[in-house]
């Protein structure tokens, strides 16, 4: 499935638009915890462990939204917008959520 964050994709034509589609993926306060009791990954000011987890955050969202792409008959999402948000009682949650527009292309 093609996923763009542009409105349409070049070569090819978008025939019907089949509607917003999303995915999210919360990472909890643990792992947090645990990512910063291996502080060691720290090079340079990034932490290798935690771009991971979120990178694997944003890949769960991203899958979801593009099921329920097909599931609505699409095959491809355009307009795409990927957005980290800190949720729960004291921040203790991050949200990856993604969406976008599922359509058919030929």
């Amino acid at each position: 499935m093609i996923v763009s964050t542009t409105p349409t994709l070049q070569g090819h034509d978008i025939t019907e638009y089949k509607g917003l589609v999303t995915g999210e993926a919360i990472i909890g306060a643990h792992v947090f915890k645990d990512l910063f009791a291996g502080i060691r990954d720290v090079v340079g000011g990034r932490s290798e462990a935690y771009e991971k987890t979120i990178r694997e955050a944003r890949e769960v969202a991203t899958r979801e939204m593009c099921e329920e792409a097909a599931r609505r008959g699409g095959n491809a999402v355009v307009g795409v917008d990927i957005d980290y948000e800190v949720v729960g009682q004291g921040g203790s949650m991050m949200m990856v959520s993604v969406s976008g527009t599922a359509v058919i292309i030929k």
